[in-house]
């Protein structure tokens, strides 16, 4: 596992974002962790986020994109931070580009934020998590709608690896529902194999315990 991951990891564990216990998701699944980029509030803490975001990126999609757009309101301020990181880190010059929930009628009119969305825009959907892929189901036709974009692909920060709408994994859903490429900064996978058994500010987030508690979880609820 490459390093900028387990860093990752770790820092998701300090902002109080990744956490381990007895949850109950949106849907109703009861789970022993719980992912909460609400918890993500101090200045130096979007900026480093957006820095994994941006070696992500990098990673995943090389220089195959223009512009990253972020559905209101969570994606708003990881497509400006992580613009800004791009630029920074790596000399990328990349557009952002967002969407308000109502139209606006007056001054800026419209429903996007940012850049406007040019026919033939290689775009980069940019979200916190996603479980059941809602968010992208209602952006995508508001993308299409604006001009005709390339999505080249969706990032996110930890991949949940669930179950969708159906028995495939939500990332592999979209992948194959909108011929875009998915990914994240890590999965669950990845930090369950980072944090078994490793102290961190001293203590243990994932025991034996607790990693019994993830493979019973997931032997419901994994997808494919």
């Amino acid at each position: 596992m490459e390093q900028y991951k387990k860093d990752f990891i770790e820092f998701m564990v300090e902002c109080g974002v990744l956490t381990f216990g007895d949850f109950t998701t949106k849907s109703g699944r009861k789970t022993p962790f719980f992912v909460n980029t609400g918890n993500y509030r101090t200045g130096s803490q979007i900026s480093r986020l957006s820095e994994f975001y941006a070696k992500a990126i990098v990673d995943n999609f090389d220089n195959d994109y223009d512009v990253l757009f972020g559905p209101a309101y969570k994606g708003i301020p990881l497509c400006v931070s992580t613009a800004v990181a791009l630029s920074n880190s790596y000399d990328k010059e990349v557009a952002y580009c967002s969407n308000r929930k109502e139209i606006k009628d007056h001054g800026d009119k419209g429903i996007l934020l940012g850049s406007k969305l040019q026919d033939g825009d290689k775009v980069i959907i940019i979200e916190d998590v996603t479980t059941a892929g809602t968010s992208i189901y209602e952006t995508m036709p508001i993308l299409k709608a604006n001009a005709n974009v390339d999505v080249k692909g969706l990032i996110i920060s930890v991949d949940r690896m669930e179950k969708g709408q159906g028995e495939e994994s939500a990332l592999n859903e979209l992948a194959d529902k909108f011929n875009m490429k998915t990914c994240a900064i890590v999965t669950m996978d990845e930090v369950v194999e980072h944090l078994y058994n490793r102290e961190i500010n001293g203590q243990v987030l994932i025991d034996d315990e607790m990693k019994k508690s993830i493979e019973a979880y997931y032997n419901i609820y994994r997808g494919e």
